[in-house]
């Protein structure tokens, strides 16, 4: 009679072990391994090492701690070392913060406010490639290529995205002779950020190194319209009258 008893009672044990792993298997979080199981199995090459739905599913759901726990600490990693840029920036160590954001970036590849940063330090870093190497020149291009890739990698994750917008039109304007590539990146600046006198400034230059005096002239007007600052005002109708005076020359 005892015997029967615990033969039911083993029964009735496997029914709801049974029961709890159907369960499992049933809920939100199963859901997401086999989903997660089905894009790593479509992922992998042919001839690759044999991963079955359920075999992947089994093996997340065992490790789903660790890989969770994993995902949090590769976050944090990378907001470290973000942080860690940007007061090495600020400090003046651009050199450094290059180091820290390339870091930042290989944890978080698709931050846009990283590629910005980037550009900004290697901007920097270029200028201050004064000769100190017989590859002064060399560096010195390289890091103007990286500052200006890095800000077309900003917009690319993030088209309104305006400091990187002001940033290429700096870069073009001083740095590398190219007024005509910057004023695609201020006139969509200007279009956000309407009221921005610096950027105004920027592309006024741009026009009038790409030949187009009259745009300059009436940018300079606008500045002028719509400052309060007499140092501004000054400024802009100061640059307007020199443009006339080349013009009537």
């Amino acid at each position: 009679m005892r015997k029967l008893k615990d033969i039911i009672m083993a029964i009735l044990i496997l029914l709801a072990v049974g029961s709890l792993i159907y369960f499992i298997y049933q809920s939100g979080g199963a859901k997401q391994n086999r989903d997660l199981a089905r894009r790593i199995a479509q992922l992998s090459p042919r001839g690759g090492p044999p991963e079955t739905i359920d075999g992947l599913r089994q093996a997340i759901a065992l490790y789903e701690d660790q890989i969770e726990r994993n995902v949090r600490e590769g976050a944090q990693t990378g907001v470290y070392w973000k942080i860690l840029a940007t007061r090495l920036a600020d400090r003046g160590m651009h050199n450094d913060a290059l180091s820290a954001l390339e870091r930042a970036i290989y944890f978080n590849s698709e931050d846009p406010a990283l590629y910005y940063l980037t550009g900004v330090s290697a901007g920097v870093t270029a200028k201050s490639v004064v000769g100190f190497s017989v590859n002064a020149e060399r560096e010195r291009d390289h890091y103007f290529k990286l500052a200006e890739n890095s800000y077309l990698r900003a917009l690319e994750l993030d088209i309104t995205y305006t400091r990187p917008m002001y940033g290429l039109g700096i870069l073009y304007v001083f740095e590398l002779d190219r007024p005509e590539d910057a004023i695609v990146h201020l006139e969509r600046y200007l279009q956000i950020l309407t009221s921005d006198v610096s950027a105004m400034f920027v592309l006024a230059r741009a026009y009038y190194m790409t030949g187009n005096s009259s745009r300059a002239i009436e940018l300079y007007d606008r500045i002028a319209d719509r400052t309060k600052d007499k140092n501004i005002r000054e400024e802009a109708m100061n640059n307007k009258y020199i443009i006339q005076g080349m013009l009537y020359e």
